[in-house]
């Protein structure tokens, strides 16, 4: 059973199997791990949520366990971890056609930049081989270096994690497909906070952008990655 079988009826079933959507992509010849906006703001601090805006609680602290052991993992058998961090200027001149749908929110405790809430979260540590990058769209290939450092390292596969699923996740995966990457979604290291969102993008990032994949499955592949 997957998280989002209990939102399908057997007509959609159907549908599926006629279009033979969600057959899977698999690895290829080297991956990289992509950690998608795992910030302080997106954490939060247990116990104290309500003082950080966006934070997506108990569920993302889950998820940046799972990070970071994945994280873990990569590092020393060499395998590139590329860091994104959204931020905003506190005056507003860079949120673009975002601000119309969100408020800008003058918090420490959000992800304007300089602030505690745009600092990757705690736990996460990029090694030498690793980059951190700012972004300011949902996607981390958008007005970003992200696809140079991919094709100079020779990379056809990226281990996405991180959050929030039905946004900055979702349009990453997307855009990595339309670059022809394999991309592999591992289900315990991503998050949301609201979990249909959570459970319909992971459905429709199954269906025919990415391959959905637990955590153990991820840590084997990289495992076989050492050198």
């Amino acid at each position: 059973m997957q998280i989002w079988d209990r939102f399908l009826t057997d007509e959609d079933r159907a549908i599926l199997a006629k279009g033979r959507f969600g057959r899977r992509m698999g690895f290829g010849r080297k991956c990289g791990v992509l950690v998608i906006d795992a910030q302080r703001y997106m954490i939060g601090e247990p116990g104290n949520d309500a003082a950080w805006p966006s934070s997506c609680g108990d569920v993302g602290r889950a998820a940046l366990g799972a990070i970071a052991s994945l994280v873990g993992a990569a590092q020393p058998v060499g395998t590139p971890c590329f860091f994104t961090r959204f931020e905003l200027d506190a005056s507003g001149a860079d949120i673009g056609v975002y601000g119309r749908k969100r408020d800008l929110l003058q918090s420490p405790h959000w992800c304007l930049a300089g602030t505690r809430g745009a600092e990757l979260a705690e736990g996460l540590h990029p090694g030498p081989n690793d980059i951190v990058f700012v972004k300011k769209k949902p996607s981390a290939f958008h007005g970003t270096p992200l696809l140079g450092y991919i094709v100079e390292r020779g990379i056809d596969t990226l281990l996405v994690v991180g959050g929030a699923t039905s946004n900055c996740v979702q349009a990453s995966v997307f855009d990595a497909s339309s670059c022809n990457l394999r991309v592999a979604v591992v289900q315990e290291a991503v998050f949301d906070r609201v979990p249909i969102s959570h459970a319909i993008a992971l459905f429709d990032m199954d269906r025919q952008f990415a391959d959905v994949i637990p955590l153990a499955d991820a840590l084997r592949h990289l495992a076989s990655q050492a050198r």
